[in-house]
């Protein structure tokens, strides 16, 4: 909105900042500017804690599923708060590449051991050093949950792609049918 424009009951909630605006606009379409903010704000510190789900799995509570659900639940959110529109502007691979990716990566975990005369899923530990950041240990099982958490990641933004593209399409549907 710019300053000349007068504030009406049909633009008061229009976003003044060009950070929160998504890069598309939903003509028509009921709006909250303060789930928008939220998400915005919300969505990157969501998806370092998915990060450190994914890393903390092999010691801890967490791995590549649990990383996974947790990436999808911000992009969900992201979703409610700027419709489809918004995803296409923060993803820019498509869910059935995420989808494959992860599990070619994931089957691939799986199955390297069996090459080197290992068994299935077998998980092996490096442990080297680092100038600046000390002892550093690798655990090969992150590979496997990494497959997983793009796989689920994947799945969660295919639904919504889904899901989503359905429920718009009875929405103008309806509003066809109103006219």
């Amino acid at each position: 909105m710019s300053p000349s424009t007068k504030p009406s009951w049909t633009n008061w909630d229009a976003p003044t900042e060009r950070w929160l605006l998504s890069g598309f606009r939903r003509e028509g379409q009921a709006r909250s500017v303060l789930l928008e903010l939220v998400a915005r704000i919300v969505f990157p510190t969501v998806l370092v804690l998915a990060i450190y789900l994914l890393f903390a799995g092999h010691d801890r509570a967490g791995g590549g599923f649990s990383g996974g659900l947790v990436a999808g639940q911000a992009f969900l959110l992201r979703h409610l708060a700027g419709g489809r529109m918004d995803d296409s502007a923060v993803v820019s691979m498509r869910p059935p590449v995420l989808i494959g990716l992860g599990l070619t990566i994931a089957c691939a975990a799986a199955f390297l051991p069996l090459i080197f005369g290992g068994q299935l899923l077998e998980t092996a530990i490096y442990k080297f050093t680092l100038p600046l950041l000390g002892e550093i240990k690798f655990v090969s099982s992150v590979v496997l949950d990494t497959g997983v958490f793009l796989l689920i990641v994947g799945v969660v933004l295919d639904l919504l792609r889904t899901l989503g593209s359905g429920i718009e399409a009875d929405a103008d549907a309806a509003a066809r049918g109103r006219r």
